[in-house]
């Protein structure tokens, strides 16, 4: 084994007066402690003139195991499965849709809510901010600011001491959203996937939901609706300018 020095800066350290029956006096001197780490694994005091016994340790050493990221994929969000449709014909949710949706329950998480409600798949869409649903929002002067500012304004704080759960279920409003987006779909007869559009439409045909007044509130109405409806299809406009 290579041999080790261990070298250490002089320490000096003030020794105050001993005073016995025996001794008359004695001043302050300052003491240098060479510590050094002899081939042999010896820790030599030339003060002490003992030598400590260093034993390499047997235990094994703590390893911080990193471990990778793990993404969860949502392969369907939570629906029910329309009438008289088999799990075969019900199509599949685009990646944006998805992605919505999981942003959907952090925000309810973020405010401390129980539920994920329609107010939380708006925001989810927002987040997520891609779609062409989140971006014809943000053209209409519908960010992500301003529904959470409506949101608190319409449904209130929640207590500083709750905590959500790590899946905030749907409201009843929220599943009715998502069940009406996938009706819509299977019912236009079109292939492809659900899109982030269907799942707004969804939450705009909720009349009484927190999601449809907070939309109403921003300036969204029927014609903004039928106008987004036109591209329900489509996910992403990709543009090669």
């Amino acid at each position: 084994m290579a041999s080790h020095t261990l070298s250490a800066l002089p320490i000096s350290q003030s020794c105050h007066r001993l005073t016995s029956d025996s001794s008359s006096s004695s001043s302050s001197s300052s003491l240098t402690l060479p510590w050094r780490l002899n081939p042999h694994n010896n820790l030599v005091s030339s003060l002490i003139g003992n030598k400590l016994s260093i034993q390499p340790s047997t235990s094994k050493p703590l390893v911080s195991k990193h471990r990778p990221p793990v993404a969860t994929v949502l392969s369907s969000l939570p629906i029910r499965k329309p009438e008289g449709a088999s799990s075969e014909k019900t199509p599949k949710w685009s990646a944006r849709a998805i992605k919505s949706f999981g942003m959907a329950e952090l925000e309810a998480r973020k405010i401390k809510y129980p539920n994920t409600g329609t107010e939380s798949l708006l925001m989810g869409i927002l987040v997520e901010g891609t779609s062409i649903a989140a971006k014809f929002l943000r053209a209409n002067g519908i960010t992500l600011f301003k529904v959470r500012e409506e949101t608190v304004n319409l449904l209130g704080r929640s207590d500083m001491y709750n905590f959500s759960p790590e899946h905030p279920p749907l409201t009843e409003p929220a599943q009715r959203a998502l069940d009406w987006a996938v009706a819509e779909k299977l019912k236009s007869g079109e292939s492809g996937e659900i899109t982030a559009t269907h799942m707004l439409l969804g939450i705009w045909s909720e009349k009484d939901s927190a999601g449809h007044k907070i939309m109403a509130s921003l300036g969204f109405d029927d014609e903004k609706a039928k106008e987004l409806a036109k591209s329900m299809d489509v996910d992403i406009v990709l543009s090669h300018k």
